[in-house]
């Protein structure tokens, strides 16, 4: 298979399937959204939006988070990881937001990476999700779904693979495509025991293929069936080989003419 073949079985498949998918953070607007980002690195979404309702509530726009300081709003995420950080990093946006760029979240990347706390990947999606630019957020879900189905190949790091997956997606589908490996990485394509046998992309997945390709096979009712190697089961576990057989057989044929030797000279 092609990688070709590979980014439209996969990219069809979501189309049909899952044309619509977004965002699991919650926000009412671009500068919540930012700031709900920056609370998500390397914490959960879930976590994200139980914390960002009082703090949405306490600090509705720039100019509210920027006249407090970052004691202030730990307070509000100290159940997010690495609070401290992130508290200083929210103040120092809702600054920067204001000096440079008047209270408004910008659209291009370059201008975004400027604000604290905000990396390529957070830029990245605020591009994509406010602005629907073909941005591609690598995060670790999509970094590890794409190199295991095989839309990445070597890819050393998040900008490699970012590069990889943008070059062979087409621009419409870049802002959708990023939320269908971040969502199928989530739910199925788990780090450590990814869900093989109710994934819907086996039939493009490299990692599925080299795992499993030589023993099942996925038939059209959507079940799978084992091969006939399978079935007949390895030698020494219930389901032995000729072979196998007639060694035994041979072994016990010797065995049982040692013992009749030794009871002729006992007698």
């Amino acid at each position: 298979m092609t990688k070709e073949e590979r980014y439209k079985g996969v990219l069809d498949y979501f189309q049909t399937h899952v044309p619509i998918a977004e965002t699991e953070l919650h926000y009412t607007n671009p500068f919540e959204l930012l700031v709900a980002v920056i609370l998500s690195a390397q914490c959960t979404d879930k976590r994200v939006n139980m914390v960002t309702p009082a703090l949405f509530e306490a600090f509705p726009n720039a100019e509210a988070l920027a006249a407090s300081n970052s004691e202030t709003v730990f307070s509000y995420i100290r159940s997010i990881s690495y609070p401290n950080n992130k508290a200083k990093h929210l103040v120092g946006m809702a600054q920067l937001l204001l000096s440079d760029f008047g209270g408004t979240v910008p659209e291009a990347v370059e201008d975004l990476v400027k604000l604290p706390g905000v990396g390529r990947k957070t830029a990245n999606v605020i591009a994509s999700v406010v602005y629907n630019q073909p941005t591609m957020a690598v995060d670790t879900h999509v970094f590890r779904v794409s190199a295991r189905i095989g839309l990445t190949t070597n890819a050393k790091n998040p900008l490699q693979s970012e590069k990889q997956l943008v070059a062979h997606i087409p621009e419409a589908l870049v802002p959708r495509a990023h939320h269908w490996l971040i969502l199928h990485g989530r739910y199925t394509c788990l780090a450590r025991s990814p869900q093989c046998e109710r994934c819907a992309l086996t039939e493009w997945c490299k990692y599925f293929q080299k795992q499993y390709g030589s023993q099942i096979k996925t038939i059209p009712n959507g079940k799978e069936k084992s091969s006939k190697k399978e079935r007949q089961g390895p030698e020494g576990q219930g389901g032995q080989s000729r072979k196998s057989g007639k060694r035994q057989s041979k072994s016990e044929g010797s065995g049982q003419k040692k013992r009749q030797t030794l009871t002729k000279k006992s007698g």
